[in-house]
């Protein structure tokens, strides 16, 4: 049965102003990436089910040449556990990561920072790998979890972590709203991602995008955007770190009561489009 894909509005705004990325099919076996000509943030449009993303990834993708064991990765874990530390404190809190895959991020929280850790993972192999190592966690999505018993029965959690896991889902917008439906008033976001932009060229083009079925990484975040979806999703901004000269953006926001305005700006598209160009230009030969 082929894959149904739905066209969307901006996951950020929901305009249907959109600018094609020309520069991205070159990297993406032809696949269309745009940039939103209302707030700036980049996005692919088609989308399949978020069931179906989930799928993809936790069955053909996730585990292909991939393992969280690697030393790079582990060193990237570390790092949001120790910022998160220095932040808002780990000892004692209640903390729950959304796409936890094989768990490490979850050992680190727990056995090196005090965390009471649980795991939200779509893979089962992943769930089985987490079990065996005593970590509490739910096999499914994030919006699976909170529409469970378990979801619904279970206290909320101080913390709750998404990383390197908001740019690979069918709404980033829905994930966000799931994580504060999970999180005590008061409690906080930490969010990270890869997927920076407007940052100093540290890799090749051909190594940030990527040939694989292009609604597994639907999104690209810069830090206004990123804080916009933050704004959206009830979660108020309290740090970002120097993420120009890393490779990964941290940003951690505290919610916030519902209903409460949080003002956001977004990005210019103009200067998307030209980033874009100017790293296809200065890249290209990498290919």
């Amino acid at each position: 049965m082929a894959d149904v894909y739905t066209t969307y509005p901006c996951e950020l705004c929901g305009s249907t102003d959109f600018s094609e990325i020309p520069e991205a099919r070159v990297y993406t076996n032809n696949q269309p990436l745009h940039v939103c000509n209302r707030c700036g943030f980049v996005q692919v449009i088609a989308r399949r089910s978020p069931e179906r993303i989930a799928e993809v990834w936790s069955k053909e993708l996730f585990g292909a040449g991939y393992t969280a064991n690697w030393p790079a990765v582990k060193a990237r874990m570390t790092y949001v556990a120790d910022t998160a530390d220095q932040q808002i404190g780990l000892k004692g809190k209640q903390l729950c990561d959304i796409g936890a895959g094989e768990g490490n991020f979850l050992k680190i929280a727990s056995k090196t920072y005090g965390a009471k850790v649980f795991g939200i993972e779509p893979s089962q192999a992943n769930c089985k790998l987490m079990r065996e190592a005593s970590i509490d966690c739910f096999e499914g999505t994030i919006e699976d979890y909170r529409d469970s018993p378990k979801g619904k029965n279970d206290g909320k959690f101080d913390i709750v972590t998404i990383m390197w896991t908001l740019e690979n889902c069918n709404s980033a917008v829905a994930m966000l709203k799931a994580a504060h439906s999970i999180v005590k008033p008061g409690g906080h976001l930490v969010m990270t991602t890869g997927s920076r932009l407007l940052v100093p060229f540290k890799k090749p083009l051909s190594m940030y995008l990527s040939k694989n079925p292009s609604d597994t990484h639907s999104f690209r975040f810069s830090a206004s955007t990123l804080q916009g979806f933050f704004a959206v999703a009830g979660f108020e901004k309290e740090f970002v770190n120097h993420f120009i000269d890393t490779d990964w953006m941290v940003m951690i926001g505290k919610s916030v009561e519902a209903g409460k305005k949080i003002e956001w700006k977004g990005g210019d598209p103009k200067k998307v489009r030209d980033f874009f160009k100017r790293w296809h230009a200065e890249t290209a030969h990498y290919l």
